[in-house]
Formats: structure tokens, C-alpha cells, sequence
């Protein structure tokens, strides 16, 4: 039962008996630390509608629910606030309700429509880094969050595996690697291929140089390159289906294909299907052919074709160039129609891609829309912001990029640095550390990352995201932690049940008020698209723990019934951080 839903109706209740009126909603909040309640009602919003004093309307409002309403034991008004002090009896029943449940705060799935996710969609030129760390991060745990809020749910990718930047790794191969592979090099596939698109860049810009020095113009010189001529006649080659240049491309493509399963098996993220770009590159075209007729798109002069959103603040866009070619706009248009005929069942779809392509999907959904397509008023661009790292915290690929695995196996390292230091892992074998440390690390990574608003730059401090003190995800594992080693100790005691406790502590109250949140915490991270929300609740919870830990003796209590009800207590607030982790995608510990 939500007290919230119960309170709502009385409210209006009391608003039409008292004063005559009919009140729209109530505004409900929180009810300051500094003040007596549970939970509080905004008066001032009711005056739209009820004319007088709001301390005067406070009180005889809350003289209605005292009276009517049997959870409401007593209030007080500050101003034009409501404090109302709910019974220890309500928070007890509640509960009781929900320790049994195994799956507390989720939604079984509504399987009549999917939403689609889609997140990482790398090039197969080189290794994943740390701009698809926070991608990948974002787009898992949404995709975990929208299922929980009890939507079906589709992981997907589209994998960039063609164009000239493929072709420039495949040339650089055939030119200097000397048939090396990932198994003669002792190399991940993914590494050895980024390897020879950095030496094509390198020699690339030495013809440059040189042909400069020849007195060619710098401009002609980059377009002239030798080497960049070369990779654009093997990319014409591959569109003609040249057998050699195929072979050698679906070759390279499953080294890096087989480079990034290990990449995201570390990251702990996973897709349902994928898309590769060598399938979707033409799709479009007769969705453009079709809009045409329509009347959606128009062409110009030259032959291109192209849609007016000036109406809509925007400008004109080209979605096919005159030689009647695709430009992207016309390949992610065919992709979603595509999509939707695949999975019949979508009926939204959630791109998970960086701010810079603000622009670009604000004109890929208003284009779906204008073309007349149902499900285009359910996408989403779940936009994001750059990760960057304090200089010299780690170290990067050509001074820019930072290589995912280097990241999270830093993270590791860091981590058994830090757990060391403390001193706190007595009895634990080689084995065992390892993979604390990789919990511990990766725990840190994902929380730091995923609790800033999407939105955001992020600063990444590894060192920071370590703390064992503050909002940081080994701080809540450490919690976890300390809540199993007291369900361990709680299991020899064979406590009795609590079945005829009446009253609360006030840290067990607040404690089982925060544990209230958790439901709608999913909800509203579902419907905001934001995994920051999670985290930030976990951590709210665990500090109401820590502080109910401090306050409140659990197993060296002397009432037997209290003792088994805050033994049940902490095991359901483990419970609720292992269910909020894995919406982060992050593994707890059974021990610190």
C-alpha cells in the first residue's frame, strides 16, 4: 500500500468537505530532517483554489486526516507545510509485504511492445575505448532499468564495418604486416587491426611531406597521397564484391569482432542482435523514393534530394546526394524502418550516441515523423557527454585515446593497490583477490561513470573512484559486504520471528521509508532514462543504513524480536543494493 495514494484521496476529501472546492492534485515531499513527520503536503498550491491563511487550512486539513485516515497518527504545520507523522504500524505492515518478495520494485514485462536499445557501435578499425566505456555503461543499464520498469526489451548494436577508414587498416595490412595475426603476435584481434590503422595514418602523412616538398599543394598533396588512393580503389573494389578484398576484410572484421567479445564480457554488457553497416549501407533509398511521391522530401536542381524542417526551427537537410548515393541520414532512416520490420513488436527505439549528434537526431525522428510512422513518437537519443581524464592518471594510445581494456585493467590495479593498503583481506587466497579486485575496480569504474546526469562531462579520477569513503561504488559494496557478514553471523543465533513488534526506532522508520522509494526510483529512472537516479538512490540507502548501524545495535540487541526484525531489516536493504547494482551492471561482494 502506498500511504501517498491513500493521503492523495483524503486530501481532496478534506479540501471538498472543509472549503467547498475541488482540489486537482496534492503536492507531496519529504518531510524535513529538522522537523516531525514522514511525509509533508505542500499547502501554498491548494490557495489557487481554497482562498485563506495556509497555516489555518494546514491545520484543519491535518485535523481531517488525524480523524479519518487510521495511518496518521499526528501533524504539525510550519508555514504552509503539513507535516504528517505516519503510524509505526504502517511502515511495519509495509514491510512485512515486501520481505518475501524476491523481486521488490520490479515490473513483470508488458510483452504487447518492445523498446529498443541500442549502444557501443564501434568501428572494426580499431580497439574500444573510453568514450564506449561510458556508452556502453549507459546504454546497458538503461536497457536493465527500462526492463525492471517492466518494458520488453531489445539490446542491439550496429557495427560500423565498412567504408574508407576499414579499407585503411586492410591496405596498411597488406602493405607492412607481413601476415602477422592476433595468434603470431600474441595480440587481441581488435588491437592488432587499430595497430595498422595508426600506420596508415603514419604513412599517409609521409607522403604528404613528401609530395609537399615536391612543391605540391598541400590540399592536392592530401588528396593525392598515394597510399589514400589506394584505399579508396580497394573500397570501390569491395562494393564491387572483389573476392580477394572480401576475404580479406571478413578476416581482419573477425579479428576485431573477436577482440570486442572479451572487451565486453569484461565490461559485463551484452546484446540481443546486431546490425552491421555492409547490410544497412543502401537501406533508405526507397523510403526516399516513397517520401518523394508524398510529398516529405523534394528535389532540387542538381538531382539531390532533400526535406524542409525550417518550419520547425531547423534547416534543409540532404537525405541523397545528386550521383544518387546515400549520406547517413538516409541509412539510419532505412535502419529504423528496418528494425521495426525484423521485431514487429518495437514500438520505440533509444539511441544511445553522444551530444555532437544532437542535430542529427532531431532530424532523423522529425523525418520518421513526417513520413507517417506510429512508433517515431516513442525515440529516444539518450545524449551524452565526453569522458576526460586528469592528464598522466593513465596512460593513453597517441597521447588521445584511452584503450578500454587498459582502463579497466588499471581500475583492477588500483583497486588491489588501495584494498592492500587497508589491510582488510586476512584469509583471502591469490584467487579470491583477484577477482575482488576486479569487482572492486569495475564497481568503481561503472558507479562513478553512471552516477552523473547522462548530460554531463565527466572529470574520470580513478584514484577518487576507488575511496572506500563517500558516494563511490566500493563504499556501497563495502556495505553490502558488512550487511553479509552480519546475515552470517545471524544464521547460528536461530532467531525467532518479530510477528509481535509494535513500535519502530526512528532509524528503522527512515530506514524502511527510504526502502519505499525504491519502486518509483525505477519508474522514474525508466522514464528519464537516467541510471544516475539508481545510483544516487543506493547510496541514500546505504548512508540511512550506515547511520541505522551506528545508532542501533542489530545482533547485540536484547529483545529477541527486534533483533530478528533488524536482522530482516538489513537483509532486505542487501537485497535492494544487489537489485540496483545490477540495474548498474555492477557485481557486489560477499566479503570486504
Amino acid at each position: 500500500m502506498n500511504i501517498q495514494n491513500v493521503l492523495e484521496a483524503k486530501v481532496k476529501e478534506a479540501v471538498s468537505s472543509l472549503f467547498q472546492a475541488d482540489l486537482p492534485t496534492v503536492e507531496f515531499q519529504p518531510t524535513r530532517k529538522d522537523f516531525e513527520g514522514d511525509i509533508t503536503i505542500v499547502v501554498f498550491p491548494m490557495l489557487r483554489v481554497v482562498k485563506g491563511n495556509p497555516v489555518q487550512i494546514g491545520n484543519q486539513i491535518g485535523e481531517y486526516l488525524v480523524n479519518e485516515v487510521e495511518e496518521v497518527t499526528s501533524f504539525n504545520v510550519i508555514k504552509g507545510f503539513l507535516n504528517l507523522v505516519v503510524s509505526d504500524n504502517f511502515y511495519l505492515n509495509y514491510f512485512n509485504t515486501i520481505t518475501a518478495d524476491d523481486s521488490f520494485g520490479f515490473v513483470n514485462p508488458d510483452n504487447s511492445s518492445a523498446v529498443m536499445v541500442e549502444y557501443s557501435s564501434p568501428n572494426t578499425n580499431k580497439p574500444l575505448h573510453l568514450g564506449h566505456i561510458r556508452n556502453n555503461l549507459l546504454g546497458y543499464s538503461v536497457a536493465e532499468i527500462l526492463k525492471a520498469s517492466g518494458k520488453k526489451v531489445y539490446k542491439t548494436q550496429i557495427i560500423n564495418d565498412r567504408g574508407i577508414h576499414i579499407c585503411k587498416s586492410m591496405l596498411a595490412w597488406q602493405k607492412f604486416g607481413e601476415g602477422e595475426t592476433p595468434e603470431s603476435t600474441g595480440l587481441k584481434g581488435d588491437k592488432l587491426v587499430g595497430n595498422y590503422y595508426v600506420a596508415f595514418d603514419k604513412a599517409y602523412k609521409a607522403e604528404i611531406a613528401t609530395l609537399i616538398e615536391s612543391g605540391v599543394d598541400k590540399e592536392v598533396a592530401e588528396k593525392q597521397a598515394p597510399i589514400l588512393l589506394e584505399a579508396q580503389k580497394m573500397l570501390l573494389k569491395w562494393e564491387a564484391g572483389d573476392e580477394e578484398v572480401v576475404t580479406l576484410w571478413k578476416k581482419m572484421n573477425q579479428w576485431v569482432y573477436d577482440g570486442f567479445e572479451v572487451t565486453y564480457k569484461n565490461l559485463g554488457v551484452d546484446f540481443d542482435n546486431l546490425y552491421y553497416e555492409s547490410n544497412t549501407y543502401l537501406l533508405g533509398k526507397d523510403v526516399v523514393a516513397e517520401g518523394l511521391e508524398k510529398g516529405v522530401f523534394f528535389k532540387k536542381e542538381d538531382g539531390s534530394v532533400w526535406i524542409d524542417l525550417t518550419d520547425e526551427g531547423l534547416d534543409e537537410k540532404i537525405v541523397l546526394r545528386s550521383d544518387g548515393t546515400a549520406v547517413y541520414m538516409t541509412q539510419d532512416i532505412g535502419t529504423a524502418i528496418q528494425r521495426v520490420k525484423d521485431n514487429p513488436d518495437v514500438g520505440g527505439m533509444v539511441y544511445t550516441v553522444g551530444n555532437e549528434q544532437d542535430y542529427h537526431f532531431k532530424v532523423l525522428f522529425l523525418i520518421l515523423k513526417k513520413l507517417g510512422f506510429s512508433w517515431s513518437e516513442n525515440l529516444f537519443h539518450l545524449s551524452y557527454g565526453m569522458v576526460d581524464l586528469p592528464s598522466g592518471k593513465m596512460k593513453s594510445r597517441e597521447g588521445t585515446v584511452v584503450d578500454a581494456d587498459d582502463l579497466m585493467n588499471d581500475m583492477t590495479a588500483t583497486a588491489g593497490e588501495i584494498s592492500e593498503e587497508l589491510g582488510k583481506l586476512d584469509g583471502y587466497s591469490k584467487e579470491e583477490k583477484k577477482e575482488l579486485f576486479k569487482m572492486i575496480g569495475l564497481g568503481a569504474l561503472k558507479y562513478y561513470i553512471l552516477k552523473v546526469d547522462p548530460k554531463k562531462r565527466i572529470l574520470f579520477n580513478p584514484e577518487e573512484s576507488v575511496d572506500f569513503q563517500g558516494n563511490t561504488g566500493p563504499f556501497i559494496q563495502y556495505t553490502y559486504a558488512r550487511i553479509q557478514s552480519i546475515l552470517r553471523k545471524a544464521k547460528e543465533l536461530n532467531l525467532d520471528s518479530y510477528s509481535g513488534l509494535t513500535d519502530l526506532h526512528e532509524k528503522e522508520k527512515e530506514l524502511i521509508k527510504q526502502l519505499q522509494l525504491f519502486p518509483e526510483t525505477i519508474q522514474l529512472a525508466a522514464s528519464n532514462y537516467s541510471p544516475a537516479l539508481i545510483a544516487n538512490y543506493t547510496y541514500d540507502l546505504v548512508k540511512e543504513f550506515n547511520s541505522f548501524y551506528q545508532n542501533v545495535s542489530i545482533l547485540g540487541e536484547i529483545d529477541a524480536q527486534k533483533k530478528a526484525f533488524r536482522v530482516q531489516l538489513s537483509k532486505k536493504v542487501s537485497e535492494v543494493i544487489q537489485s540496483s547494482f545490477k540495474l548498474l551492471g555492477i557485481e557486489v561482494p560477499q566479503r570486504m
